[in-house]
């Protein structure tokens, strides 16, 4: 398994020069008409967002290096600003997303950069899951000592072997979902590994319409002295 994961490792150093030449290309395009600039925008964000995912990949190998400090982190904060990220891709893909603060602690121990990335990744599968015309809900509350981010889609059920591994608290490897096309299970993978990393509890919640993936995180110490 790690042999493969490397294998992914260096497959993903391979992909970011030319998605890095990919996206100045777009960029550096003259001025052209609107449904130009339409075509130029799609490029640029399809290019970013694959640079984020290989740019997580490449972390996931530094995990082992254990060079992502633990510090206080505004959950709120996060996810407004994965939210603000995600909406131009959100209202493109004609869909909505309703998010709802329901917690009173507002730290909590992690590493901003990797819990950015796993609401980003939870977030993008929403996104593709959903149905045009429905939305997917991030809400955010406090179950004991943690504090609860979930997101939630109305697509596909998630397929029993994939919510196992979720249920364990990280997935092996990136690997094909039955029901959902085009997934190759990246971002779940990358989520749960950083998720893993920050003690955090991951795992996922199968519904008859859709699917609620979660993470829990220690709510921090240093709250009190925020509040």
């Amino acid at each position: 398994m790690e042999s493969e994961v490397d294998g992914i490792l260096v497959v993903a150093h391979e992909l970011k020069a030319p998605l890095s030449v990919l996206r100045q290309l777009a960029l550096s395009f003259d001025e052209m008409d609107e449904h130009g600039e339409h075509i130029r925008s799609e490029m640029v964000s399809v290019s970013e967002r694959a640079l984020k995912q290989v740019n997580d990949l490449i972390k996931v190998k530094r995990l082992e290096d254990g060079l992502f400090e633990m510090a206080p982190v505004s959950v709120r904060e996060v996810c407004d600003a994965v939210s603000r990220e995600l909406d131009y891709l959100f209202k493109y893909n004609r869909r909505d997303l309703y998010i709802k603060y329901m917690n009173r602690a507002r730290l909590v121990t992690a590493n901003r950069d990797l819990l950015y990335s796993v609401v980003y990744n939870f977030l993008l599968n929403a996104i593709h899951y959903s149905g045009e015309g429905t939305r997917a809900e991030l809400i955010v509350r406090e179950a004991k000592d943690r504090i609860k981010i979930l997101i939630r889609d109305y697509g596909p059920t998630l397929p029993m072997d994939v919510w196992r591994e979720m249920k364990r608290g990280w997935i092996k490897k990136p690997t094909s979902i039955a029901m959902r096309p085009g997934s190759s299970g990246l971002g779940l993978y990358i989520a749960s590994r950083f998720s893993r990393y920050m003690n955090a509890n991951v795992g996922a919640i199968r519904h008859r319409d859709g699917t609620s993936f979660y993470v829990e995180l220690p709510i921090s110490k240093q709250a009190s002295l925020f509040v």
